[in-house]
């Protein structure tokens, strides 16, 4: 008698190494769903960086008028228009927000010019009548302040 005879034989299906569809299933889901997430999370880094350019940009333009003012000797104005969503230095050509942003302005009574224009003005000794203009997109926010003493522009996440 061979040992082979001997060896008890297995009815039945031979079990092949891999995976089963179920579990091929749950790996596609979870990577969706990780990719889900990683997709948010770019898009609300991206409208906070389109936020916070503008508010860069915005306080650029202030201190450029500011310095205009100092230099010249005269007073010198940047506008805000609530309603069309643009600023302009001096009457010059008004820049326009991205679109799905929003700008406010605080700034003195006498500088309102109506209801949705209101302006800062900065003076030869480099003060300005103060105020703040506020850039928002969806929850994230960014305020340019103007000392009002100083002329100093300074930019705040709120």
């Amino acid at each position: 008698m061979s040992r082979a005879g001997n060896r008890p034989r297995r009815c039945g299906l031979r079990r092949v190494a891999g995976f089963t569809l179920l579990e091929m299933l749950a790996v596609i889901l979870l990577i969706g769903i990780a990719a889900a997430a990683v997709a948010v999370s770019v898009t609300q880094g991206l409208a906070s960086a389109r936020v916070s350019a503008a508010s860069g940009e915005l306080a650029a333009v202030l201190r450029a008028t500011r310095t205009q003012a100092i230099v010249h000797g005269t007073e010198h104005t940047v506008e805000v228009d609530t309603r069309a969503n643009t600023y302009r230095a001096d009457g010059g050509a008004p820049v326009r927000l991205p679109q799905g942003m929003r700008i406010g302005i605080t700034s003195a009574k006498e500088d309102q010019v109506n209801e949705h224009t209101g302006r800062i003005r900065f003076f030869p000794d480099g003060s300005a009548t103060g105020g703040h203009i506020t850039l928002q997109r969806e929850r994230r926010q960014w305020r340019v302040n103007v000392s009002w003493l100083t002329g100093a522009v300074s930019v705040v996440a709120s």
